[in-house]
């Protein structure tokens, strides 16, 4: 997995974003609007943003933490944008996004837990 090594940065900077955002749409839910869709935005954000940090600190240890973070990241961004936008936007950001954040999010987690069983030889 060394090929996927120049998206570790990445991956920080994703991070931060996410937790940002987390942020921000938590406050959005709570001061008016939908709160049920920007609260699960939120939520997903905030949940995922910490693991991807956890993925980037543990790039030498884990060898599919760089796939299993950049699949999390693009699954979350998938799911919290498609939420965003049915409340600012009123639509999606096209048909089924959410449900395919949703199982690139489990597909991350999958990815993870198969690192249990593929370790770095340096481990």
């Amino acid at each position: 997995m060394r090929a996927l090594e120049p998206f570790r940065p990445l991956i920080l900077m994703l991070a931060g974003f996410m937790g940002a955002s987390g942020v921000a749409l938590a406050a959005a839910a709570s001061h008016g609007g939908d709160g049920r869709l920007l609260g699960s935005a939120s939520t997903m954000c905030l949940a995922h943003a910490p693991v991807l940090l956890g993925l980037y600190l543990a790039g030498g240890k884990i060898r599919t933490a760089t796939l299993s973070a950049i699949v999390l990241s693009l699954g979350t961004i998938l799911f919290a944008g498609d939420l965003v936008m049915r409340h600012f936007g009123h639509a999606g950001l096209f048909p089924m996004a959410a449900p395919a954040g949703g199982m690139g999010m489990m597909a991350g987690w999958l990815l993870l837990a198969a690192g249990a069983f593929w370790r770095t030889s340096d481990v």
